[in-house]
C-alpha cells in the first residue's frame, strides 16, 4: 500500500505532466489511492496555492498569462473531465462544432455539449456549461467524425456548399478522411453525398 507521500507525489507528478490547463476530478487518481484519499491529498495542493479548486469535486491546474494574470477554465476541458469521470463521451454542439471548423462566425451564448451520459449544467465563476444527453448513435463515431457530422448539422443541408465542403477536406488528414468513409454509416443519409466528397481522394473520385 502506497504511503501518504507517495501518493501526493505520484498526483503531483500526473498534474505537471498533464500541464498547465488540465481539468480533472479524484476519479482522474483513483489508480494510486482511494477516493478518500486522493480527496485529501488534493485538498492539501489546493490550499498550498498548487491547484485551483472551480467547485466541488472539480479542479485544475490553473493557466496564467504575463498580462492577463490567472485564466478562466476552458469549457471543453471542463466537460471532458465529467465525461471521464461518468464514463461517458461528449461532443460540442452542433452549433459549437460549426463555429469550431470555421463554417460559421455565429459564436453560442454558452458551451453546450452532447454527451451519452445525463443532463446537467454546470456553472463555474462567470462560465455556465452545459451537458445535454444526446442518442447514443451520434456519439458513436469516431471523435473527429462526430464533430464534421455535428458541424454540417450546425449549418444545416441547405448551406453546404462545395467550398464549405472544400474546406471541411482541408481540416483532415489522411487517417481521419479514411476513419470518416468507415463511419458513413453512422451519418444522416442526406450528409452521404457530403462526407464522401470529403472522405475520398480526388484521383479517386475521378476514377471512379
Amino acid at each position: 500500500m502506497n504511503a501518504p507521500r507517495t501518493v501526493s507525489g505520484q498526483i503531483k507528478r500526473r498534474i505537471e505532466k498533464a500541464g498547465p490547463g488540465w481539468v480533472f476530478t479524484p476519479f482522474d487518481f483513483l489508480d494510486l489511492a482511494s477516493a478518500r484519499h486522493v480527496g485529501v491529498e488534493l485538498t492539501r495542493l489546493q490550499r498550498s496555492g498548487a491547484i485551483r479548486r472551480l467547485v466541488r469535486g472539480i479542479y485544475d491546474a490553473p493557466q496564467t498569462h504575463p498580462r492577463l494574470g490567472v485564466l478562466a477554465p476552458d469549457p471543453e476541458a471542463i466537460a471532458q473531465a465529467l465525461a471521464r469521470r461518468d464514463s461517458g463521451r461528449i461532443q460540442p454542439s452542433d452549433a459549437m462544432a460549426a463555429n469550431m471548423l470555421r463554417l460559421s462566425e455565429q459564436v453560442p451564448a454558452r458551451p453546450i455539449y452532447k454527451t451519452d451520459g445525463r443532463s446537467r449544467t454546470v456553472k463555474i465563476g462567470k462560465q455556465t456549461i452545459e451537458l445535454r444527453n444526446a442518442a447514443p448513435r451520434k456519439l458513436r463515431a469516431n471523435p473527429a467524425s462526430n464533430l464534421v457530422f455535428a458541424a454540417l448539422r450546425g449549418i444545416g443541408r441547405q448551406n453546404v456548399t462545395e467550398r464549405r465542403v472544400a474546406h471541411l477536406r482541408s481540416l483532415l488528414g489522411p487517417a481521419d478522411r479514411k476513419q470518416l468513409l468507415k463511419d458513413l454509416p453512422l451519418a444522416p443519409a442526406w450528409m452521404h453525398p457530403f462526407v464522401r466528397f470529403i472522405a475520398v481522394d480526388a484521383t479517386a473520385r475521378a476514377e471512379a
